[in-house]
């Protein structure tokens, strides 16, 4: 996965709130998805998993070959049964479609 403004495809940066008691579940729900079923679909080209300290808040942020592909996962029987699972553990979650406006790294 790399990220670059020249790279063509669909970039999402999905968050999650959650209690500090349901991040664990949260983040075993979402490793799980990916390992077994996201990862798999035509268009996915990785993704990073991020929690924060206090364990209030997940943000996976994923790349994929187009935005249909994305819609397509989230189409799918499977991961609406998953999703509406992760959702029901989260106070909020939210999937935005995002292109890469910029990239920095040191010289």
């Amino acid at each position: 996965m790399q990220i670059d403004t020249s790279s063509e495809g669909q970039t999402v940066i999905s968050t999650f709130e959650m209690t500090p008691g349901t991040c664990t579940d949260v983040l075993e729900a979402l490793q799980d998805a990916y390992a077994q079923v996201i990862r798999h679909q035509p268009g996915f080209r990785g993704v990073a998993i991020h929690v924060n300290d206090a364990q209030t808040r997940i943000a996976t942020y994923s790349q994929w070959r187009s935005r249909e592909d994305f819609q397509a996962m989230l189409r799918t029987t499977e991961m609406r049964t998953r999703n509406r699972a992760i959702a029901g553990m989260c106070a909020r979650f939210e999937p935005v479609m995002y292109d890469v406006a910029a990239t920095y790294a040191p010289d």
